[in-house]
This record gives structure tokens, C-alpha cells and sequence, in this order.
């Protein structure tokens, strides 16, 4: 039976791991070819991947 990896890193859940998009803004060049800006995850920063969390530490008073 095979078995399965897992991904070393988390990848972020906001992006599922695609950090970086395409946008066209619909706006053409001189060439005809459209006019594109990329837009990053605000959450990884464009990593791709999220951070552990961290846990939770109690202090007793």
C-alpha cells in the first residue's frame, strides 16, 4: 500500500498556496496586449506558505 506525504510546509489558507496573481486592469498597450499588474497575499506576503501558530502559553499569578 503507498504511503502518503505530507507537505512539509502550511501553506496559507487565504491563498492555498498561489501567493502571487495576474490582474488584467482591462486597460490595452500601443501592442495590444492588456495591461497587467500582479497583486500579492496580504496574509503570507507571498510566500505561499503561513506560519505555524503559535500556542497559547499561560502565566499563573
Amino acid at each position: 500500500m503507498p504511503q502518503h506525504s505530507h507537505a512539509p510546509t502550511r501553506i496559507c489558507p487565504d491563498c492555498s498556496g498561489f501567493a502571487t496573481a495576474v490582474i488584467t486592469t482591462g486597460v490595452r498597450n500601443r501592442d495590444g496586449s492588456r495591461h497587467t499588474i500582479p497583486v500579492t497575499c496580504r496574509t503570507c506576503l507571498g510566500a505561499g506558505t503561513a506560519a505555524r501558530p503559535v500556542p497559547a502559553t499561560v502565566t499563573a499569578g
